[in-house]
């Protein structure tokens, strides 16, 4: 999108929540992050030129921004360098920055991380998903995760992560990558949400 198009005719920049194409509710969990609204984003990554750079640059200005006291400045930077480039077209939800499509669904399991990897390799690992076969699975460990990781024949990349909580309960997330449309997107999160609920 051309910067004109974001100029009232006075010259002032405008973010009304209208012209905002990221999700709201992303936008919102920023501003409250960052004490800082997102005309205030948008304005001051305009000024840097933003539009014409990198998404590691952008993050980097937006990582320079953050208040000093905020938890995880390097996650929220990565957040505001998103939602700039969904809002100037420079991608659109779910987009990665390299251009490619992902998805992602969680949920809280009453079982351990371990148990919950076990339990996922047990239900999904020998089966096609949406018409895909699987291939080249593989588990791995860290100190705070489990992971299931496997290809989807021409479908992307599947990761599932399993993080512990206390008592003895797992965040199981399944991140969805490399996919070549923004119309599989939903397809897919509708999938994985029926894989979590069913375990």
């Amino acid at each position: 999108m051309p910067r004109a198009a974001l100029l009232s005719s006075e010259g002032d920049f405008m973010a009304k929540p209208t012209e905002n194409r990221t999700k709201a509710s992303n936008v919102g969990a920023l501003e409250r992050a960052s004490s800082r609204s997102w005309h205030d984003w948008l304005a001051l990554l305009d000024a840097a030129g933003a539009a014409s750079l990198s998404h590691s640059d952008i993050a980097k200005i937006a990582r320079d921004a953050m208040p000093s006291s905020l938890k995880n400045p390097e996650w929220w930077a990565q957040d505001a360098a998103i939602a700039f480039e969904q809002h100037m077209g420079l991608r659109v939800p779910g987009q990665s920055s390299a251009g490619d499509f992902r998805v992602s669904v969680s949920r809280t399991l009453g079982f351990g991380r371990d148990d919950a990897i076990e339990r996922w390799i047990a239900s999904f690992a020998a089966v096609t998903h949406l018409g895909h076969a699987l291939d080249n699975a593989r588990t791995s460990r860290t100190d705070k995760r489990s992971f299931w990781r496997a290809s989807l024949e021409g479908a992307g990349k599947v990761e599932v992560a399993a993080l512990a909580k206390e008592p003895v309960r797992s965040l199981v997330t399944v991140n969805h990558t490399a996919l070549t449309s923004d119309t599989d997107i939903e397809p897919w999160r509708a999938h994985w949400k029926t894989c979590l609920s069913s375990l």
